[in-house]
């Protein structure tokens, strides 16, 4: 596989809706605020060559502090298990409400939002639930869906599933994916610790 296949390539980041990049506003010194935090818990992830370092964090949007809106984190092997980044921060919540991860949307304040490291998975090289299908999962008991938002630093490198068409599954039941400029190295470095980087 090319050395690149790991590099977020210019048709990757044209794929994510970036934030509006004119004069910066409170609400975007929020969502780079919550993208280190999740960059942050990605660096607690234990590199692994099979696994990309990814972290996240759930934020109830409503509130306008950077401070008191923050639900959970997660990063990628945190809970027992194969698990993702946006699978820990789940559990953890899950745990938080007293509910089974199934039932966590009923649960979720209004304007729930996610941040996560890199865009949630599509699919699962091992056979568990993918991080899409989990977001979409999240539902309120009027069917609709808990996660508005899910806010991203890169798309998913190719190297291990292919394209991820997450994205679009999410666009289309509703959730917008916005891409957060400006971490897009950083991350890459950190998600790819452990990997062989001659290949």
């Amino acid at each position: 596989m090319p050395a690149q296949s790991t590099r977020l390539s210019d048709e990757g980041r044209n794929r994510l809706t970036p934030m509006a990049q004119a004069t910066k506003t409170l609400e975007d010194e929020r969502h780079e605020h919550y993208m280190r935090l999740a960059l942050s818990e990605a660096r607690k992830s234990p590199p692994k060559p099979t696994n990309f370092c990814v972290g996240a964090c759930s934020v109830a949007s409503g509130l306008q502090n950077t401070e008191g809106d923050l639900l959970a984190t997660g990063y990628t092997l945190e809970c027992e298990g194969n698990t993702h980044a946006e699978q820990s921060c789940f559990i953890k919540l899950a745990a938080l409400y007293g509910c089974k991860e199934e039932d966590l949307g009923e649960h979720l304040p209004e304007g729930a939002v996610l941040y996560t490291t890199m865009e949630p998975c599509n699919k699962r090289s091992v056979g568990n639930t993918p991080c899409v299908d989990r977001i979409l999962g999240l539902r309120r008991r009027d069917g609709r869906q808990a996660i508005e938002k899910v806010y991203v630093g890169v798309s998913e490198p190719e190297k291990f599933v292919g394209v991820n068409e997450g994205r679009k599954r999410l666009e289309e039941a509703g959730i917008a994916v916005v891409h957060v400029p400006g971490f897009e190295e950083e991350i890459l470095s950190v998600a790819t610790a452990g990997h062989d980087k001659s290949d």
